[in-house]
């Protein structure tokens, strides 16, 4: 009988591949990609009646050698010469439009993940749920999934569906043949004498269900191996590309040998986890290497006594072997393709995990009602809490008001939530509520700026195009932003992330904001690595810009310096203990 939990798994998993299969056959580009299936479908077909046209000639070929009938002998090599011919045509072409439509396939999944992944900040969101208490699990490595997993995910999808649809197709046409070729079987059993009509089908069913359920027992481990293998493969991989991007500020703090022990400690758990693959591999190729073994002689020794008593020739021979070939293969087609199925299966849970887990995140409404603040006024906030992500509250109930003309600066220990709090503002911090209304063409500036690599002039746009601006503006905002020496390299393309300076990356941001004019600035820490003299040039520019337009700025800072450009206060006090939250705000 089949166990309960084996037929679970299996229809929980066949789900869940349907369910990352269907929306790209029910997508706009549904008539290609299903005009391609069927084409592909029925050059498996093809291929499957060029292997009955091969038994069939098995038997003509073969009683011709027997009899020495060169004339038949002859014809029949030109017959396979047309068979071979038409097998080869029918085989490029499922080759091709196979490639073709796993390529489609990929380019719209992919087009259509990164989209969501990038959609609402969900690449954010997931980031953030990673490190905090989320329900259900929060994916790793989502690069990984996008790149690697949707590349296996199509391609094992359509290998072994249309080899699962090959060997089905290849037992209806062959069983028939194996039935009537086959003959009776006379079986004794505790003195009785049965008769076993087509014995050879029921000789390789039983065969074939023995292995299916062998190797099934033996295998089964490497599912849960192959799931874990990609997961560390993408952990080590995730880990050198964070050296390279931090190489410098690594070899600064002489941290080359922890980071190289990091990477060993990673790789360890590759090659265990590898390891372990192995040997359960090596445990499955040993008994399907022996169970295909056995296949090739089986038929002959069963059907032996028939041919050496002459109640066959020579060629039927041939094709009751041949069809038992066929019949076999195609029962079989678990036990070879188990290895593959548990790699199809595991790639499929972690595309699983992935799109539950930007559906649970996209575009997820936050509690934080964030509004447009009236023309002419400034930014309110009302009831603003801020928790971090493992649902720890950090600040509770802050009410504060920015008018044109203000320029605020935010104090307060490090931890207390500056950051987290201009993230609210932002509107991409999920674990805030209460009321923001914020003015339009408002700019926010991190303290560790991102900067994309490529051209200049694309770097300092970001993340508007760079044709939208004149060379002249380019280099103004430069100049502005006291980056004279790039004035004549916007066309220069460098890794500018690990090229610039820590100061040169916070000036480059202000070149971006001198570039975008903003009315309403927000700056967290955006001039912490600069010396004084430059900090206090480049805050009066950046003040007379946004009064200028007639706006406000608010500032993150520890350096007393910058209070200067700031006329009101907010600072983060601590609470008392047995308060809710660990801070409040306090504005001056």
């Amino acid at each position: 009988m089949t166990d309960p939990a084996v037929s679970h798994n299996l229809l929980t998993t066949l789900r869940r591949i349907g369910a990352l299969a269907a929306p790209y056959f029910r997508s706009e580009e549904r008539w290609k990609a299903r005009g391609l299936l069927a084409a592909i479908v029925a050059l498996n077909l093809g291929v499957v009646y060029m292997l009955v046209l091969n038994n069939q000639w098995y038997a003509r070929f073969y009683d011709a050698l027997q009899n020495k009938d060169q004339a038949v002998f002859w014809r029949e090599i030109v017959f396979f010469c047309w068979i071979a011919a038409g097998y080869i045509v029918i085989a490029i072409l499922k080759f091709y439009l196979t490639q073709l439509l796993q390529l489609r396939w990929r380019a719209w999944m992919t087009r259509n993940y990164l989209g969501r992944w990038m959609a609402d900040n969900t690449f954010y969101r997931l980031e953030l749920a990673r490190y905090g208490r989320q329900d259900g699990e929060s994916p790793d490595n989502p690069d990984q999934r996008i790149q690697e997993d949707m590349q296996m995910f199509t391609d094992y999808t359509m290998t072994l569906s249309m080899g699962l649809l090959n060997a089905v197709v290849t037992l209806v046409s062959f069983i028939g043949i194996l039935w009537m070729e086959s003959g009776t079987t006379s079986l004794t059993l505790f003195g009785s004498t049965y008769t076993v009509p087509g014995s050879m089908v029921w000789i390789a069913v039983l065969y074939c269900t023995a292995g299916t359920i062998i190797t099934h027992y033996i295998g089964r481990p490497l599912i849960g191996l192959n799931f874990q293998q990609q997961r560390f493969e993408a952990d080590f991989r995730h880990h050198l590309m964070r050296v390279r991007e931090y190489s410098e500020a690594i070899a600064l703090d002489r941290g080359a040998q922890v980071e190289h022990g990091q990477l060993k400690l990673r790789f360890g758990a590759v090659l265990k986890n590898y390891l372990q693959l192995i040997n359960k591999q090596k445990n499955l190729v040993a008994f399907t290497a022996s169970f295909g073994q056995a296949s090739v002689i089986f038929a002959f020794i069963v059907q032996a006594p028939r041919f050496f008593s002459g109640a066959i020739q020579l060629g039927q021979l041939m094709q009751v072997n041949s069809a038992f070939g066929r019949v076999q293969d195609s029962l079989s087609w678990f036990v070879d393709n188990y290895d593959r199925v548990a790699v199809w299966r595991a790639t499929a849970d972690r595309l699983t995990t992935f799109e539950a887990a930007m559906r649970a995140h996209a575009g997820a409404a936050s509690p934080l009602e964030r509004t447009p603040a009236p023309s002419g006024q400034g930014l309110s906030a009302a009831d603003v809490s801020v928790a971090l992500p493992d649902g720890a509250p950090l600040i509770q109930g802050a009410a504060l008001s920015v008018q044109p003309g203000d320029s605020v600066m935010l104090q307060g220990p490090s931890g207390s939530g500056k950051s987290t709090l201009f993230r609210a503002f932002a509107g991409i911090w999920p674990f805030a509520h209460g009321r923001v209304s914020i003015p339009a063409n408002a700019m926010f500036i991190p303290q560790r700026p991102y900067v994309p690599n490529g051209r200049l002039r694309d770097a300092l746009a970001y993340p508007q195009p760079a044709g939208d601006y004149s060379d002249e503006q380019l280099v103004a905002a430069l100049n502005d932003a006291m980056l004279p020496d790039f004035a004549a390299r916007l066309d220069d393309s460098d890794a500018w992330s690990q090229k610039l300076s820590g100061g040169e990356q916070q000036r480059l941001a202000i070149a971006r904001v001198m570039l975008r004019k903003p009315a309403w600035l927000f700056a967290d820490e955006a001039t912490s690595a600069l010396d004084v003299e430059t900090e206090e040039t480049l805050y009066k520019r950046l003040a007379a810009g946004v009064k200028a337009a007639g706006g406000a700025m608010v500032s993150i800072a520890h350096r007393a310096s910058v209070g200067a450009f700031h006329d009101r206060r907010w600072t983060l006090v601590p609470e008392s203990n047995g308060a809710a939250a660990r801070y409040r705000v306090e504005a001056m």
